[in-house]
């Protein structure tokens, strides 16, 4: 069954892990994807890799925190596709490879760069997207939260000293999609969030190359492993579809059990 026949999606950080998974499961759904990144190289990648889905996606370079390319990414959808159906905000960053290192970044660099691309970035993706899924009278906005936005991290871990802005980032995502899912329901445009457990990406592989770490979070998770792309990317599909139709401003932990302890 396609279960996204004649729609059209934007799926921001297409170039791996869950955007990746989410760009190959919408198509063989039948549906079109503007696959968007600011990796180059990753975006040639996805020409050989959906080599059997030509003219169902085109790849574009984008930078989800600058507001000029987000205008153009909402336009983009529509100027060759024709409409604009379905956005999926799974561009994001972690602070930790990037900045933890480095005890010489200050915190206010450190927010800032995860803050406009995870929270402002969503935001602003959805808002240029709005417009144009205000013409069609419906619309499905998919954000990519976290489980780390509904909990704090664990201590045990070591990953956070209060002041990590990634948990911050990802629960002002959780509010954007709750707060957009009451107030555009006006419209028949749904907004709700994933939040996934610790999955095999490459947000995580800093982590999951030790071995010892990669342990302790898989005994964090009742199912006794960590998500894949897939895993997360199948969730999106629902979320995508006409199935869910009658759930907006909804949070669906992908996450093997994690928040139900």
């Amino acid at each position: 069954m396609s279960r996204l026949k004649n729609k059209v999606a934007i799926v921001t950080g297409a170039a791996s892990g869950i955007g990746l998974a989410t760009s190959k499961i919408f198509l063989e759904n039948d549906c079109k994807v503007i696959c968007t990144d600011n990796n180059e190289n990753s975006l040639d990648e996805i020409n050989t890799t959906f080599a059997d889905f030509e003219g169902k996606f085109i790849t574009l370079i984008s930078d989800v925190s600058q507001k000029s390319e987000c205008q153009n990414a909402a336009k983009f959808a529509v100027d060759n596709f024709g409409k604009l159906d379905i956005l999926v905000n799974s561009a994001g960053v972690s602070s930790r490879p990037v900045f933890y290192p480095d005890p010489n970044w200050d915190y206010d660099k450190k927010w800032d760069f995860v803050m406009n691309i995870n929270l402002k970035g969503s935001m602003m993706m959805s808002y240029e997207s709005v417009i144009f899924m205000k013409e069609n009278g419906s619309g499905s906005i998919i954000n990519l939260a976290s489980i780390i936005g509904m909990v704090g991290y664990n201590d045990a871990l070591g990953l956070s000293d209060g002041f990590n802005p990634y948990p911050h980032s990802k629960g002002g995502v959780v509010q954007l999609s709750r707060d957009m899912g009451v107030n555009l329901a006006k419209y028949s445009i749904r907004a709700n969030a994933l939040c996934p457990g610790y999955a095999y990406t490459n947000l995580t592989t800093d982590l999951i190359e030790d071995k010892e770490m990669e342990k302790k979070l898989i005994a964090l998770h009742p199912l006794g492993r960590l998500a894949t792309g897939e895993d997360v990317a199948q969730a999106a599909l629902f979320l995508a579809s006409d199935e869910s139709s009658f759930i907006t401003g909804a949070l669906l932990p992908v996450d093997g059990g994690y928040t139900a302890k």
